[in-house]
């Protein structure tokens, strides 16, 4: 009997091959477009030269906890061990996660392409947006046992068909070779979007609201949370506390976008 390992890589390899051959054709009938406004583009999953140049990419130097970026140049980039420069709201008030990376700032020029992936059924790009956010998280994803996304309610997983941050936390699992579990955290009640609240009534929106399903497949894990725009923190703060009550030894978060306050803090040494 052939060792379906074997097997299952063959046909990977093959796969790969046919869709190499293929790659022409389907270019010439389903030409890529511009992931942000769907002008042609040379490679699929790429931006045209105008939507690249009007996002704003997270670099460094950023906060070595929360990892938003500071306004000015603070000196050498921070290390990648949380053991760097602070902004000012985490030496105040540390999060409950370990570190926080995100690969685009969220602002007019990353908006349209973010509300057509996770709104717009444009879950084709789910592989490159992962792709930049495996750049901006690579010491996250090196030191991650397992990915978890932020789970949604099953009412508006069954609205909108998908979950986009299941689907990112799938393409960096693939990207990564770490494994994931799309499952293990849930969402136990069905709360109002967070659109249009301030930071604490989203912190209140979804307190108690996320419970690990299977503790065994959590405990003593570094899991890396995956979701697709980080506003205030209230929603990832909250999965971290139910992965920590589960067993989690350390928890950081990847996520695409971020949303940055309109007054930036001055980084503080740790």
């Amino acid at each position: 009997m052939k060792d379906p390992s074997r097997l299952d890589r063959g046909l990977r390899r093959h796969g790969r091959t046919v869709a190499a051959w293929l790659r022409p054709a389907l270019d010439l009938v389903l030409p890529p477009r511009c992931l942000r406004c769907g002008d042609l583009v040379a490679d699929p999953g790429a931006l045209c030269s105008p939507c690249f140049q009007a996002a704003t990419f997270i670099t460094a130097p950023v906060c070595a906890r929360c990892g938003v970026p500071f306004g000015g140049d603070w000196g050498a980039p921070v290390d990648e061990d949380a053991t760097g420069l602070l902004c000012a709201a985490c030496a105040r008030r540390p999060p409950p996660y370990h570190r926080a990376r995100a690969a685009l700032v969220y602002d007019d020029g990353a908006r349209p392409l973010i509300l057509a992936f996770k709104h717009g059924d444009r879950t084709d790009a789910a592989g490159a947006l992962a792709g930049w956010m495996a750049r901006a998280g690579a010491p996250l994803l090196e030191s991650a046992d397992l990915i978890v996304p932020v789970p949604l309610h099953r009412w508006r997983l069954w609205q909108r068909r998908y979950n986009q941050a299941g689907l990112l936390a799938r393409a960096l699992a693939a990207h990564s070779r770490r494994p994931w579990s799309p499952d293990v955290l849930t969402r136990i009640r069905a709360t109002p979007t967070q659109g249009g609240k301030g930071r604490r009534d989203r912190a209140a929106n979804v307190r108690h609201v996320f419970r690990v399903a299977r503790p065994i497949r959590i405990a003593g894990q570094r899991v890396l949370l995956i979701d697709d725009v980080m506003t205030t923190g209230a929603t990832v703060e909250a999965c971290t506390r139910a992965l920590r009550q589960a067993g989690a030894v350390a928890v950081d978060v990847l996520t695409l976008a971020r949303v940055l306050e309109t007054e930036t803090d001055a980084p503080l040494s740790e």
